[in-house]
C-alpha cells in the first residue's frame, strides 16, 4: 500500500443521520430464542472434527526445528521409513515447491507469499521440517525421532527493530518470495499515511503529548486445538473435514498448495470448538490432504496444547509510539501513531492487522485536524502472527486510550469530560476511513448509528465513577477506576461477501443454507432468526445448514466481525426474496393483488378479507399444482461500509502497593451494537471478549530463551484466565439502529477485547500514581514501577 498525502476531506460535513431503535416492532428479532444447536451441544450430538470415526485412518505428526533459523543440508528418512507402520513421509526434498499465504484472506490475498508446504530454510524454534503419517500417532512420533538432519545453523533475530536495521540476518531471502514489502530489510508490510500535516500541527499545540507502548505475544487458546481430517469420497475427490474459520479461503488455498483444481476439493466444517482467529489460517489441510492423496487412505493431524503455542499463530506483539497534541481546552488537533509489528518468522496477516492498529483507533477522535499513521511489521525468528480477535485494535487502542488518560491528568480535565469532548457522533465521519482501510484505501462513511455518548454516561452511573475516581482506601491495597472507549467495524467494506439459500419445503418449513461459519459464536441461530424475522416463522421453522463447499454458498468466513452484518445480510434479501415469492403465489390463489397480502405466522393474510392461507398449503400449490416452480432464493450481500459498534469500558482494581499485585475487582461494559439479534448471545460475545481482553492485560506472556525457544508452552506455565478468575461483571446493550445493517445490526465479537487493557492500566494509575506502558501488568512490573515512582521522595 503506497502512502497516501492528505486525502480530500469531504467538502461538507456529513449529513447526520437520525438514529432509531425499531427493535420493539419484533417477533422474532432482539428476542433470546433458543440456540437451534443448543440440545445438541448439551447432550453431546453435535459432531467436531474428531467425532467422527474412519477406517484405516493415519496419523501425521510433524518433526520441528530446534534452530530459529538455519539451512537444512542434509534430510535422511532411511530410518524412519524402515520403522513397522509408517506409511508416508513428507519433506521438502519430495513435496512441490509452491510458495503461498497460510492467511485465510480474500484473494489476491495483501499478505506475502513467503511459505511453502516444506522448505530447505527453516525460521524459528518450531518450524516444519518433515512430516510422518503412520498406523498410530506413537509410530508416527518415534519416526519423526528417526529422521536425521543436518542444519547449517544461522544468525537469528528476536528483536523486530533489530531486525530492520542495516545488517540484520535475512530471514527471507529466497529468489521466489512475492508481496514481502522489503525482504532485505526483514520488511514484510509497510503502510503510510497522512492527513494535513502532523509536525505542523504538533508545533502549534498548546500541549505535545508522546510515549511508548509494548504488547506482546498471545495464544488464542480455543478448547479444540486445531484438527483437520482428509479422505477420499467415492468420486476420488478430496474431503477436508477441518476446524477452520474459513472453509471456502482453506479449498482455495489447498487447491494452490496441492496443484489441483478447486472442484476436486470438498471442504467441510462440522462443529468447532473455539477460534478466535487462530483458525482463519490454512496451514495443516493440505498437509493432511498430500497425505491421502499419495496413500489413498484417510489421515489426521490434531495439534497438541503445545503445538498450539509455538506451532501455530499468536497476536502480532506490537511497539505503538504515540504522539497527540492538544489544545489548552482539551480539544485534539493532531494525531500521530507509528506501529511496529512482529510478525514472526513469516507475514500472514502482517500488513492488515498493523493497518487495523492505526485504522479503528484513530477515527475514534475525529476531530484532530491533522493524522499521521505510519504501520511496519517485521519478520522476525520467532513464532508467526496471524489473525487474533481485536486485529490490530487491540494494540492501536492501547497506546490511545492510555495517552488519554495522561492528556487528561496534564490538563487537570476528568478523562470522561476529554473523551465527551473529542469523540465522534452520529452523521460525523473521519477522514482515516478513506484513506487507511485493510490493506489498501478504505471507504468514506458516516456514522448512520452511534451511542457513544450514552454509553459514557451510563457506565459512569454503574461504576460510581465520582466517588471512585476519589476514593482509593487506607493502607496499601489502594484502589482506582479507569476508562477507555472503542470502537471497531462491522466487516471490511468492499471486500467482504456472504451469500445464503432459503428454500421453502412442502410443510412450511424452510431450508437456510449459508457459507458463514460458526465457531460457537451462536452464529447458526443469529442467522436463523433473520431469516425467520423476514418470513414471519417462528425460528423452528428454520432449518439451517453451514459451511459445506459443495453445497452451501460462498461466504468468506468468520472474521473481522462480518458474520452478523455481512452474512446476515445476504440471508435477509435472501429471505425476503422468498416471500415475495410466496406472496405472488399467495396472491393467485386468493385473487387478490400482492400488495394487498402480508405474511403472518407462517400464513399469508389478506389486509382486506382476513382470509389466509398457509406456507405449507402455497409450497404444495407451487411444487404440485399450477406454475409449478420451487419456492428460493440466492442472494449475496457485500457493504462498502463497516459501521462501527461502540463501547466504554470501566475497570475497578485494587493494587496491593507491597507486592505489586492487581486484582480487578469490577468491570462494565456498555456496548451499541445496533440491534441485538439475540441478545443473550450478544452479551456472552462481550463478555468473552472482554475475559479475553482482561487476561491478556493482568498474565498471559510467552517467554523465551536464548535460544528463542517458548519455555512456557503449556497452560501449567501459561496463565489464562477462566472462570474461577471473573471479576464482578456488568454487561449493558445500548440499542441504536444501524440502518446499513440487517434488521438495524452492527458487530459485536470483536470490540470488548480491546478494552481491559487500557482501561485497567488507567485504573492502575488512578489507584497508585504509576502508569504503565507494557502488558501484561504482573505483580512484578507493578511492584517496579511503585518503588522507581517513590525512590526520589525517598532520596
Amino acid at each position: 500500500m503506497s502512502p497516501v498525502k492528505s486525502p480530500a476531506r469531504p467538502k461538507k460535513p456529513a449529513r447526520p443521520v437520525k438514529s432509531r431503535n425499531s427493535a420493539a416492532g419484533f417477533k422474532v428479532v432482539n428476542h433470546n430464542v433458543e440456540k437451534v444447536d443448543g440440545i445438541c451441544l448439551a447432550t453431546g450430538v453435535a459432531q467436531f472434527v474428531d467425532d467422527r470415526k474412519f477406517p484405516g485412518l493415519l496419523f501425521i505428526k510433524f518433526l520441528y526445528s530446534p534452530h530459529a533459523h538455519a539451512r537444512i543440508t542434509k534430510i535422511d528418512t532411511t530410518h524412519a521409513e524402515q520403522l513397522k507402520g509408517v506409511r508416508c513421509i513428507l519433506h521438502y526434498g519430495n513435496v512441490p515447491r509452491v510458495l503461498h499465504t497460510t492467511a485465510g484472506q480474500g484473494y489476491p490475498e495483501p499478505s506475502p507469499y513467503d511459505a511453502a508446504m516444506f522448505d530447505s530454510k527453516v525460521r524459528y524454534v518450531g518450524d516444519r521440517v518433515a512430516a510422518v503419517a503412520a498406523e498410530t500417532s506413537d509410530i508416527a512420533e518415534e519416526a519423526c525421532r528417526l529422521i536425521k538432519v543436518e542444519y547449517d545453523v544461522l544468525p537469528a533475530v528476536f528483536d523486530p527493530e533489530e531486525a530492520i536495521k542495516a545488517g540484520a540476518p535475512v530471514i527471507h531471502d529466497e529468489p521466489d518470495l512475492r508481496g514481502a514489502h522489503d525482504a532485505k530489510r526483514n520488511m514484510a508490510a509497510h503502510v503510510g499515511i497522512e492527513v494535513g500535516s502532523v509536525e505542523k500541527g504538533l508545533a502549534k499545540a498548546d500541549h505535545r503529548f508522546e510515549d511508548r507502548y509494548e504488547l506482546g505475544y498471545a495464544q488464542h487458546c480455543p478448547i479444540e486445538p486445531h484438527v483437520c481430517i482428509t479422505y477420499l469420497d467415492d468420486r476420488d475427490r478430496l474431503v477436508i473435514r477441518t476446524s477452520t474459520q474459513v472453509p471456502f479461503h482453506a479449498r482455495r488455498i489447498c487447491a494452490q498448495v496441492l496443484q489441483i483444481p478447486e472442484g476436486q476439493i470438498r471442504v467441510i466444517k462440522p462443529r468447532i470448538g473455539g477460534g478466535f482467529g487462530a483458525k482463519q489460517e490454512v496451514f495443516l489441510e493440505y498437509v493432511a490432504g498430500l497425505v491421502t492423496l499419495r496413500t489413498r487412505r484417510p489421515a489426521k493431524i490434531e495439534q497438541t496444547r503445545a503445538e498450539e503455542f509455538y506451532a501455530s499463530r499468536t497476536r502480532h506483539p506490537h511497539i505503538v509510539n504515540m504522539r497527540i497534541g492538544v489544545k489548552k481546552n482539551g480539544m485534539i488537533e493532531t494525531l500521530d501513531m507509528k506501529a511496529l509489528s512482529n510478525t514472526g518468522a513469516y507475514g500472514t496477516h502482517s500488513l492488515t492487522v498493523v493497518c487495523n492498529c492505526g485504522s479503528k483507533a484513530l477515527p475514534l477522535y475525529n476531530k484532530a485536524k491533522n493524522v499521521g499513521f505510519i504501520g511496519e511489521a517485521a519478520y522476525t525468528n520467532l513464532p508467526v502472527g496471524g489473525a487474533y480477535r481485536g486485529y490490530g485494535g487491540t494494540q492501536g487502542f492501547y497506546a490511545l486510550e492510555s495517552m488519554m488518560d495522561d492528556i487528561a491528568e496534564k490538563l487537570g480535565m476528568d478523562p470522561l469530560a476529554l473523551r465527551r469532548k473529542n469523540h465522534i457522533r452520529l452523521g460525523e465521519s473521519s477522514p482515516v476511513f478513506a484513506a487507511l482501510g485493510e490493506g489498501k484505501e478504505g471507504y468514506d462513511q458516516a456514522m448512520a448509528s452511534c451511542k457513544l455518548s450514552e454509553c459514557i454516561d451510563i457506565g459512569e452511573k454503574e461504576i460510581n465513577w465520582a466517588v471512585e475516581r476519589k476514593n482509593h482506601g487506607r493502607g496499601p491495597v489502594k484502589t482506582g477506576v479507569g476508562c477507555a472507549i472503542l470502537m471497531q467495524g462491522s466487516g471490511i467494506p468492499g471486500i467482504d461477501m456472504g451469500g445464503a439459500t432459503v428454500k421453502l419445503n412442502e410443510d412450511g418449513s424452510f431450508n437456510l443454507l449459508v457459507g458463514a461459519t460458526d465457531l460457537g459464536t451462536g452464529s447458526d441461530t443469529v442467522l436463523a432468526q433473520i431469516a425467520a424475522e423476514a418470513l414471519a416463522v417462528p425460528v423452528g421453522k428454520i432449518l439451517i445448514y453451514s459451511s459445506d463447499t459443495d453445497f452451501t454458498p460462498f461466504d468468506v468466513g468468520a472474521y473481522a466481525s462480518s458474520t452478523t452484518y455481512i452474512s446476515g445480510g445476504a440471508v435477509k434479501k435472501a429471505a425476503e426474496n422468498v416471500r415475495r415469492q410466496i406472496l405472488s403465489v399467495a396472491a393467485e390463489i386468493l385473487s387478490e393483488k400482492a400488495d394487498n397480502l402480508a405474511c403472518s405466522d407462517g400464513h399469508v393474510v389478506s389486509k382486506k378479507t382476513k382470509k389466509k392461507i398457509s406456507y405449507r398449503n402455497i409450497s404444495l400449490r407451487s411444487l404440485y399444482s399450477r406454475n409449478q416452480f420451487q419456492i428460493e432464493a440466492t442472494e449475496s450481500h457485500v457493504s462498502y461500509v463497516s459501521p462501527p459498534p461502540f463501547a466504554a469500558h470501566f475497570a475497578k482494581v485494587a493494587v496491593d502497593t507491597e507486592t505489586g499485585l492487581v486484582k480487578l475487582l469490577k468491570y462494565v461494559m456498555t456496548v451499541d451494537c445496533g440491534v441485538a439479534i439475540h441478545p443473550k448471545l450478544a452479551e456472552g460475545q462481550a463478555e468473552g471478549a472482554a475475559m479475553n481482553g482482561i487476561s491478556y492485560a493482568l498474565t498471559e506472556e510467552f517467554i523465551f530463551n536464548a535460544r528463542g525457544a517458548m519455555v512456557n508452552a503449556s497452560f501449567l506455565d501459561y496463565k489464562l484466565f477462566s472462570t474461577r478468575d471473573l471479576p464482578e461483571m456488568k454487561t449493558i446493550l445500548v440499542p441504536s439502529y444501524e440502518p446499513n445493517g440487517p434488521f438495524g445490526a452492527k458487530s459485536i465479537a470483536e470490540i470488548n477485547i480491546n478494552g481491559p487493557a487500557p482501561a485497567i492500566g488507567n485504573a492502575i494509575k488512578n489507584a497508585c500514581g504509576v502508569r504503565l506502558r507494557s502488558i501484561p501488568y504482573t505483580p512484578e512490573k507493578v511492584l517496579k514501577a511503585i518503588r522507581r515512582q517513590s525512590a526520589p521522595a525517598a532520596a
